[in-house]
């Protein structure tokens, strides 16, 4: 055997050593994928939080007009609810 030819446990020594390369940068480039992700839904929650925020602003606001809450007592239905009703005439 010459010395220019490798044997096979160093062969087989570079093909698992490329294999566990291949191995290491697909999970380094799913982790990434999955970062990206999780920063996507902690940006949205952000996003939610400020329309709940302005929401309750609003809810706020209407409460100190002096507008009748409808929680509070029977007020009719809008119309698109399934709340409203229409009088009939016999």
């Amino acid at each position: 055997m010459a010395e220019d030819e490798s044997s096979f446990f160093e062969r087989e020594r570079d093909r698992l050593a490329k294999e566990i390369t291949s191995g290491f940068e697909d999970l380094l480039s799913s982790s990434n994928v999955l970062n990206r992700k999780l920063e996507e839904v902690l940006g949205m929650t952000k996003e939610y939080d400020t329309i709940a925020s302005l929401w309750h602003s609003f809810y706020e606001l209407m409460q100190s007009s002096g507008q009748p809450d409808p929680d509070e007592e029977e007020a009719p239905g809008l119309p698109g609810t399934g709340g409203h009703v229409i009088a009939s005439t016999k």
